[in-house]
């Protein structure tokens, strides 16, 4: 008889799981949005921001890891000219120019 009684207590309540489920499921792809989707968002804003803004000698990184200085904008070709070395000028696309964090003073 108490063997009955303890796999009636032992059954999971039947009820409410489904709400629950979904409950976890909004609360899962909240905590996403926030940590994950929003951030990168953000800083893709930032990027178009300074690219847009892009003026010459601003210091630059390309999307190759070469650094530089932009010497000149082709906003027709929407083209970059970055002084890499002395007399050496590539020129890129303006939408593979990043920032250099390494030349530029972290304020906030």
């Amino acid at each position: 008889m108490t063997s009955i009684i303890l796999a009636a207590q032992a059954a999971p309540q039947a009820g409410g799981g489904g709400m629950g489920m979904i409950l976890m499921m909004v609360a899962l792809f909240a905590i996403m949005y926030f940590f994950m989707i929003r951030p990168q968002q953000k800083r893709q804003k930032e990027i178009q921001r300074f690219q847009s803004e892009l003026t010459e000698g601003t210091p630059v990184v390309t999307g190759g890891g070469i650094y530089g200085t932009v010497k000149s904008i082709d906003l027709a070709k929407n083209t970059v000219d970055v002084k890499i070395a002395r007399d050496v000028v590539v020129t890129v696309d303006k939408g593979s120019v990043f920032k250099d964090m390494a030349n530029t003073p972290l304020t906030k």
